[in-house]
């Protein structure tokens, strides 16, 4: 993963400035925002490549750019999605305040992603100091508590095609081990999965290869654009849960 030079004004990139904006920190001014991006770092992180374990100290990064997977596993090697994470993303924000100051769970890129890796102990320090900050903390944390409502929907509610798209990034991300993101499985190993039979199956990918979304083979499924894959799973409606 590439380090890049520290940035001192969140407002000297655009793509941060638009990270920014789909973020719980939107709305904060300079003299509020410019202060967590003291020593903060931008990561490059390359599609495969795992950003966080289970047991690493706190952090907190905003996600500029890409597809990351929160997850867990099992000693057995068995995974579960925890959030698929997008650009405005901030990974990372129940680790700061976690009394066993270790994180839970791994972070991993599906698709060549970037970040900016802001400070711990700094953010702590103004959130004790500035109740904007402790806020748009606040609204981070409540806006976790309502996507994860949306995954237990997407899994229990979610049409056909959008547990596949589920299952199909979950299997790719398991065995991923460079750029190219390919779900192991056969059609009737898909049906099983998702409930279904073959045929829906076969239908569904045949929608997908032609919007561009998969390339199929024997026994395996291309994830071409993985970012529009996920965005058919989000359920935005759960947002309003609660």
């Amino acid at each position: 993963m590439a380090r890049m030079p520290t940035t001192r004004r969140l407002s000297d990139t655009q793509e941060v400035l638009d990270a920014l904006q789909l973020s719980a920190l939107r709305g904060l001014d300079h003299a509020v925002v410019d202060p967590l991006a003291e020593g903060a770092v931008l990561r490059d992180v390359p599609p495969g490549a795992t950003l966080h374990v289970e047991g690493d100290p706190s952090f907190l990064h905003l996600v500029l750019r890409g597809l990351f997977r929160a997850y867990v596993s099992s000693p057995a090697g068995r995974t579960m999605t925890i959030r698929y994470c997008r650009p405005g993303a901030l990974m990372g924000t129940g680790t700061l305040f976690n009394r066993s100051e270790s994180a839970r769970g791994n972070i991993s890129a599906l698709v060549d992603s970037r970040v900016l890796s802001l400070r711990p102990a700094a953010v702590r320090v103004l959130a004790d100091r500035d109740i904007r900050v402790t806020r748009a903390l606040l609204d981070e944390t409540s806006a976790r508590v309502a996507e994860y409502i949306n995954e237990l929907q997407s899994s229990s509610f979610g049409s056909l095609r959008q547990r596949l798209c589920r299952h199909l990034l979950d299997l790719g991300a398991d065995r991923q081990s460079g750029p190219e993101l390919i779900a192991r499985a056969s059609h009737d190993e898909l049906a099983a999965a998702v409930g279904t039979v073959r045929e829906i199956i076969v239908r569904i990918l045949r929608d997908m290869r032609a919007e561009g979304l998969v390339r199929t083979g024997r026994g395996c499924v291309e994830l071409l654009d993985p970012a529009r894959i996920d965005a058919e799973t989000y359920v935005r409606q759960a947002a309003q849960a609660f």
